[in-house]
């Protein structure tokens, strides 16, 4: 060991954190069955480093160093709590891992098997993007709950309480078998969506944290890329999500006003980010299984055409919802497929296609229905159902852009009478 001071210590620390705390929770979690004890025991694994490495020196392997700590703390926790035989797992874990703790090359990754036991059907839906955003990234609770719009106490108490759960019903930390796969893996994924949604939608206005967290939500998905690399879901997932990020900058104008996807400017599109979602579709179609986010992927493929042609192709995007329809039902693929008809074949037919969702429940408070259901009846000269349905989207609009937008075209609508 070379001796260092305390900000070349630290800022070793933060690094081995930034790179690997993920890993390492998994590997302890996966171990011990015990998320939350594994957070504890790295968390003083990592205090401990900052007093011992700057008088010690900084070790060849800081993330081996740092789990046999964590080892040796989740042990002292066992025997504090338990005796006799119900201490046994724990010390045979010390016992069996303790060479793999000489080399940080020689910790298993088991962060895809910490994902799947956060995406277990045990937990529930809404808290698998929260968990696995800090089981594998570190997030803390508050920041969680900021850009999940929550109290950070609420969040807190959620995450505390779904960690519980994985360890009182002993869901496992492993890859699904093949009959389980298609299912476990969907809740895998849609858990990453969620993430990057979260940091896509900006509801708030907090536009640099949204902006980082749909970048996790890519990290994520280049991760699961990597570990299932023949997965096509996952590419399509990972395709998806570059789509989208590479209009990021064309989504707001110099003023931050919102600009609404046919309005915007192509140029302004990432063009090597959509090169690279481009490639993924190919590799995926070359699979021969077809699933939602190779679908919606397609969607996206569909609109970027139009930075070469200048135009979208409308009727290939009706297609891909024809298909998204028949694989998931979903009344949000309804809507963009209604809108997409409107497109490609005139507002008359797209809300006559809208109509048969003016009765899902669903809907009634989902704002692009009603933002749809006014667009639509101003095209077809409607002006007060399509007043009345803006002011219903303008109420229920939380991004202050967005709103801005739809009570522009409001106005510009009561300006036509």
């Amino acid at each position: 060991m070379t001796h260092e001071g305390d900000d070349a210590a630290r800022a070793t620390a933060e690094a081995v954190a930034r790179r690997s705390y993920g890993r390492l929770i998994a590997f302890l979690a996966a171990r011990t069955g015990d998320v939350a004890g594994a957070e504890d025991a790295l968390s003083e694994a990592f205090t401990a480093a900052l007093l011992h490495w700057p008088r010690e020196g900084t070790p060849v392997s800081p993330e081996a160093w740092l789990v046999a700590v964590a080892r040796r703390k989740l042990i002292d926790t066992a025997r504090r709590h338990r005796s006799g035989e119900a201490v046994v797992p724990q010390l045979q874990f010390l016992n069996e891992e303790l060479a793999a703790a000489q080399s940080a090359a020689q910790l298993s990754d088991d962060r895809l098997p910490l994902m799947f036991a956060c995406a277990h059907p045990a937990i529930d839906t809404a808290i698998r993007a929260p968990l696995i955003l800090q089981v594998v990234l570190g997030f803390d609770a508050a920041t969680i709950a900021s850009a999940f719009l929550a109290a950070p106490a609420t969040m807190g108490q959620r995450l505390v309480r779904a960690k519980a759960r994985i360890r009182q019903a002993g869901i496992p930390f492993r890859i699904p078998e093949p009959p389980e796969f298609p299912t476990r893996l969907g809740a895998v994924l849609d858990a990453i969506y969620a993430v990057f949604a979260e940091g896509w939608s900006d509801p708030a206005g907090t536009e640099t944290m949204r902006r980082n967290l749909a970048e996790d939500g890519i990290w994520l998905g280049r991760l699961v890329a990597s570990l299932l690399p023949g997965e096509p879901e996952t590419m399509g997932l990972l395709a998806l999500m570059l789509h989208a990020e590479a209009r990021r900058s064309a989504r707001r104008n110099a003023a931050g006003d919102y600009i609404p996807l046919g309005e915007q400017d192509p140029a302004l599109w990432d063009a090597a980010m959509m090169a690279e979602a481009e490639s993924l579709l190919l590799r995926a179609s070359t699979k021969g299984a077809i699933g939602r986010y190779q679908l919606e992927a397609a969607v996206q493929s569909a609109h970027a055409v139009r930075r070469r042609s200048g135009r979208t192709d409308w009727a290939a995007v009706v297609d891909l919802y024809d298909a998204l329809w028949a694989l998931t039902e979903s009344p949000v693929v309804a809507l963009n497929r209604a809108i997409a008809i409107a497109e490609a074949l005139g507002p008359v037919a797209g809300l006559a296609a809208l109509q048969s969702l003016a009765e899902d429940a669903r809907l009634s408070d989902y704002q692009p229905y009603w933002a749809a259901r006014a667009q639509l009846f101003a095209r077809t000269g409607e002006v007060a159902a399509a007043e009345q349905a803006y002011q219903q989207a303008i109420g229920l609009e939380r991004d202050p852009a967005v709103r801005r937008f739809l009570q522009r075209r409001q106005a510009a609508l009561r300006g036509g009478r």
